[in-house]
């Protein structure tokens, strides 16, 4: 059976920005990926952990306590109660040191392996902050809740998309200078 297409007008961010992407705007109104029957499949096959992690009721429970928890310190970091929340998702799974044949390693643990999607996503937030947490972004489109990691070499990248919110961006000043408003 062919995997369901992915609605979502931003993907192939790292995991948590994906997590927090799977809501968005569309022709004015919220959409969330994750109201879909198949949106967690979907999620769970655009970040490669579908033949990892179970697509059930579980699963998306916890995806969704790590969504809301990422949500809270996403545009505001220091916010203490979004800290507790990632740090409660983050309290479900480990980082256990491994040997083998071909060197040192990593492997991740679970208490339960329906947190592994959402422990997963909490953990590469931590990532992003410790390599570069000031190219965390929103877009900078009023009307737009996607976010990015700013990849660009210059740092300055303000929309998820110039095709979508800044060519939008730009059409809205083009005609406030030419409508006089």
């Amino acid at each position: 059976m062919p995997a369901p297409v992915d609605p979502r007008p931003l993907t192939g961010e790292p995991i948590s920005l994906d997590l927090l992407n799977t809501r968005w705007v569309q022709d004015g109104g919220r959409r969330d990926l994750f109201d879909a029957d198949d949106g967690l499949r979907i999620w769970l096959a655009a970040n490669g952990l579908d033949d990892r992690f179970p697509a059930d009721v579980t699963t998306l429970r916890h995806l969704l306590t790590a969504r809301d928890a990422l949500s809270a310190v996403a545009d505001t970091p220091d916010n203490p109660a979004g800290i507790t929340r990632v740090d409660a998702v983050l309290a479900h799974g480990r980082i256990r040191a491994t040997l083998s044949a071909e060197g040192p390693g990593e492997r991740a643990e679970f208490d339960d392996p329906s947190w592994g999607p959402a422990w997963t996503a909490a953990r590469n937030y931590l990532e992003l902050l410790s390599a570069a947490p000031d190219r965390i972004r929103k877009c900078a489109h009023d009307a737009c809740v996607l976010h990015f990691f700013d990849t660009s070499r210059n740092g300055t990248r303000r929309w998820c998309s110039m095709a979508a919110c800044g060519n939008r961006a730009k059409a809205s000043r083009h005609y406030a200078r030419t409508h006089g408003s």
